[in-house]
């Protein structure tokens, strides 16, 4: 049984981490779309919990039913809740974005699938290169930041299908 435990707060510990992400624009809720301090800090608080798709959809839909049409910094912010579950599923560490495209690092230096990724990165020679330091770096010209965010999302979600090839079939 106590074996049983540690293996359990092992898996705990493990899953215990979220990846930092910067997309180089606003993401919060502006004060000027929730007024009320408390109010805006328990929508951070439930921003927080959502883990699904459906939930952070379902959430945006609440947002906008209670106080109109969601603002860009709030939707850069579902978005990077979004980000960070694929990071999660591929194991980037960090994901720092510009205008000019991305750096990504993988947790401890390592991604599921070395050859996947290589094959990907071979695949996108003018895209894709991974330096020497482990980060992958993802060249591309975004002209703003919806364009940014969709472009990491195709991304991470390209990465997530090397690491699981069944998750392709999953809508993201």
């Amino acid at each position: 049984v106590a074996e049983l435990k540690t293996t359990a707060k092992g898996e705990e510990a493990a899953e215990d981490w979220s990846p930092a992400i910067t997309i180089g624009a606003g993401v919060l809720i502006p004060e000027a779309y929730v007024a009320d301090l408390d109010v805006r800090l328990g929508l951070y608080r439930r921003i927080a919990q959502l883990a699904q798709a459906q939930a952070i959809d379902a959430f945006a839909a609440e947002m906008i039913d209670r106080f109109g049409a969601l603002p860009e910094e709030l939707e850069n912010l579902l978005s990077v809740v979004a980000l960070k579950r694929l990071c999660r599923a591929v194991g980037v560490a960090k994901l720092d974005a510009g205008p000019k495209g991305a750096v990504l690092s993988f947790r401890n230096d390592r991604f599921a699938d070395p050859a996947g990724l290589v094959r990907l990165i071979n695949a996108n020679p003018g895209s894709l290169k991974l330096r020497p330091d482990h980060r992958l770096v993802y060249q591309r010209d975004w002209g703003n930041t919806k364009h940014r965010l969709d472009g990491l999302k195709r991304l991470l979600e390209r990465l997530v299908a090397l690491v699981a090839p069944t998750a392709r079939k999953v809508a993201v």
